[in-house]
């Protein structure tokens, strides 16, 4: 009976926590050289944990798989938390990043992500499961990326707001609101003990 639950423990380390890992977009580049074109490849990846942690990596490499290999990496080590309330974002923002711009608005549970690309990608493998996004501004992935993530930490907690002004939480937040955002963030204290 130890000895089981000791290889369990043992295969949940080597294992560690479930990652959503998807790739945005490769792309082939070229450099030019006095012999002629150098080709090499760009990975624009997402990592999430599904639980409100996600992270953009961008890797460089001769080939696709090593790309890819490095976006994780870079991905994995920047993983931010992100605000929740529920299933949603906390309130509605806008994110930027060079000449992209993303909105990004909370929506009403069983309303799904409507957005698309980049910014959808991101949002699913944080764990948003109702959002609807639009991307203005510049399409290129790895700006409108990055304008995701921007607008997904400039979201301002209930706790904060009310802290600001000088009141309480429950005074300047919706009850519902409040209720989702608390329960999401009592289940990642409990999911971090």
């Amino acid at each position: 009976m130890a000895r089981q639950q000791r290889q369990q423990r043992q295969q949940q380390e080597t294992e560690g926590p479930q990652l959503d890992e998807r790739v945005i977009q490769i792309n082939r580049v070229a450099k030019v050289v006095k012999g002629g074109r150098r080709f090499s490849f760009t990975a624009l990846v997402v990592v999430g944990d599904g639980k409100g942690k996600a992270g953009v990596g961008y890797g460089k490499a001769k080939e696709v798989p090593a790309a890819i290999q490095k976006g994780m990496e870079i991905a994995r080590r920047d993983m931010v938390s992100i605000p929740m309330a529920g299933t949603t974002t906390i309130h509605e923002v806008v994110g930027s990043h060079s000449a992209s711009r993303v909105l990004i608005k909370p929506a009403a549970p069983g309303t799904g992500v409507i957005a698309g690309g980049a910014v959808r990608q991101i949002l699913e493998a944080a764990g948003i499961r109702d959002a609807l996004a639009k991307s203005l501004g510049s399409p290129t992935h790895l700006n409108v990326a990055k304008a995701t993530m921007d607008a997904l930490l400039k979201q301002h907690r209930p706790d904060e707001i009310a802290k600001m002004r000088g009141k309480s939480a429950e005074e300047v937040t919706p009850p519902a609101l409040l209720a989702a955002y608390r329960s999401t963030e009592m289940i990642r204290a409990q999911a971090g003990e």
